[in-house]
């Protein structure tokens, strides 16, 4: 039996409604801030029903990605039927590519604007 069941995945990021529409643009759904007057709180809802929050955080220092001296704490895996197609799209949204040596996995590691990690990966 288990305990809870995941609600929201949430994102910290110095500009919370910047990165919901860099990931809307990147899977789609709609805008809508939450913030609450103290808080900074963006939600992406995502077709399907799931939703990916953003959560204003001063001093917000990105990940790094791939360092000893810094973990990625966590990526976010998008499934996609183009890796080429799917690659042009996020660069031009404003994406940053992490490990563009092995072109012949069947992923890609990039950045979001605000330094998360995310792969694009063939389904």
């Amino acid at each position: 039996m288990a305990v809870a069941e995941l609600g929201v995945v949430v994102l910290d990021c110095p500009d919370p409604h910047a990165l919901a529409r860099f990931y809307a643009d990147v899977l789609g759904g709609t805008v809508e801030d939450k913030s609450d007057g103290q808080d900074e709180w963006v939600d992406l809802d995502l077709p399907g029903g799931r939703t990916l929050a953003f959560q204003g955080a001063p001093g917000y220092v990105p990940p790094k990605w791939p360092g000893p001296d810094g973990a990625q704490q966590f990526h976010l895996d998008l499934d996609v039927k183009d890796l080429d197609a799917a690659e042009k799209a996020v660069l031009e949204l404003g994406a940053k590519p992490l490990d563009a040596e092995d072109r012949a996995r069947s992923f890609r590691v990039y950045a979001d604007p605000a330094g998360h990690p995310f792969c694009l990966c063939a389904c």
